[in-house]
């Protein structure tokens, strides 16, 4: 069960964060976002927010901001239909009736003659009453649909997708896998802030409980002068007498809150690969440090990085085969490993988790983050975009190819790990 929670909360984290750099780049760009999703498929659950439904959906296998403008807006009112006009306290049209006309004896009903709901916001028409003029109404930038008795609400171009500056939409969408990259840099600076980073000093950190130098007398923070009449200065000097000495009674000269000691040892033999090691029963000390902990979390953040890049191109070469990848299964039987070693371990996975999103998702691969801005590249160099329905069409079978993709990992990992 804490395996099922701790993977919920990591995947919802990270899609979370992910679409939200979405969300927050499109809204400051005036592009109207009409759902915030986490997971696909049927709706589990979902509130409304000023302009935008925030929903949980079924399937945890992503998560996605709809921004208007992206797909062909779901209502297209044509002249012929009979539609209600609703009026704001300014004469404009707020509300455009769409069916159930009955339900709003207010509204105003009209045959449609011409709308144009993007560029010029206006409906023209004939009330039934009066089949003889024509008249022009002036649609409120802020208007709805109600369909069914459900409002959606009307997108002006200038509040679409397309309408905004390459940059503007460059942001929208580079904005989903770089947020993922500050969460990393934040859950590795937080670590480092609560947990330490290690340091190559001659000092003893935590102490397991049933280690030979707990019941020697050793205390966490304890200083290291000698070993054995050997001086020693750094924590792989340490170890490498310590592992050196199976069962071999070592003694330690060490600085205690500024008082010298000598503290006698033993260590326990201990089988590693075949090969016989003393071990005390030590960990490596860790220092706490704002200072320290913000520079190494970009250092940690910028190390795993290239590590991620380096096994993606090894994929890519051929190097690596298409069983060594994990799906949804797979993460999830890894988390459950990394869980039963702590919080801080499984923070430290959610941080590596959280940057391989990134990255892979800015892949120049069609319906990835990465596809799209590889089109925005070619609009920059040719100076104008490409035809919406045939990049709609590329993302298209580059999502099912993905789809088709997730199957295959996810049957092997089924495989791998139940079968």
């Amino acid at each position: 069960m804490e395996t099922v929670i701790s993977f919920i909360i990591i995947f919802g984290v990270l899609v979370f964060v992910h679409e939200w750099g979405h969300l927050i780049f499109a809204k400051r760009a005036g592009i109207l976002c009409r759902e915030f999703a986490i997971g696909f498929g049927p709706k589990v659950f979902s509130f409304k927010k000023n302009e935008t439904v925030y929903t949980i959906r079924l399937l945890p296998i992503g998560g996605f901001v709809r921004m208007a403008g992206e797909d062909p807006e779901m209502i297209d009112v044509k002249a012929g239909y009979h539609v209600g006009l609703l009026f704001n306290e300014q004469g404009e049209v707020n509300k455009v009736v769409i069916n159930n006309k009955d339900k709003y004896p207010d509204a105003k009903i009209i045959e449609v003659e011409h709308a144009d709901l993007e560029h010029e916001m206006i409906i023209k028409g004939y009330e039934l009453s009066d089949e003889e003029t024509l008249t022009l109404y002036k649609v409120s930038d802020e208007s709805y649909f109600i369909v069914d008795g459900q409002e959606v609400q009307i997108a002006p171009y200038k509040r679409q997708f397309a309408s905004k500056t390459l940059w503007q939409r460059t942001m929208a969408i580079f904005a989903g896998p770089m947020m993922n990259f500050v969460l990393a840099f934040i859950i590795f600076a937080f670590l480092g802030i609560v947990h330490g980073y290690p340091v190559n000093e001659a000092k003893l950190g935590d102490l397991t409980p049933d280690g030979p130098a707990l019941a020697a007398g050793f205390q966490k923070d304890d200083t290291v002068i000698a070993i054995n009449d050997t001086t020693v200065s750094t924590w792989e000097e340490i170890v490498a007498i310590i592992q050196a000495s199976p069962s071999e009674e070592l003694l330690f000269h060490i600085e205690r809150n500024g008082q010298s000691m000598n503290i006698p040892v033993t260590p326990k033999a201990d089988e590693v690969d075949g090969e016989t090691r003393g071990i005390i029963g030590v960990y490596m000390p860790m220092e706490k440090s704002i200072v320290t902990a913000i520079p190494r979390a970009g250092v940690e953040t910028y190390t795993w990085t290239k590590e991620i890049i380096i096994g993606v191109g090894k994929l890519v070469t051929g190097q690596f085969s298409i069983d060594m990848l994990s799906g949804p299964v797979g993460i999830y039987k890894s988390t459950e490993v990394v869980a039963e070693s702590g919080i801080f371990l499984l923070m430290r996975w959610a941080a590596v988790l959280s940057i391989n999103l990134g990255i892979i998702n800015l892949l120049p691969i069609p319906a990835l983050d990465g596809g799209r801005l590889m089109f925005f590249a070619v609009e920059a160099v040719r100076g104008k975009p490409i035809d919406r329905h045939k990049e709609g069409l590329v993302h298209l079978i580059g999502f099912a190819l993905l789809m088709l993709l997730m199957l295959v990992v996810t049957w092997n990992d089924i495989q791998r790990f139940f079968l």
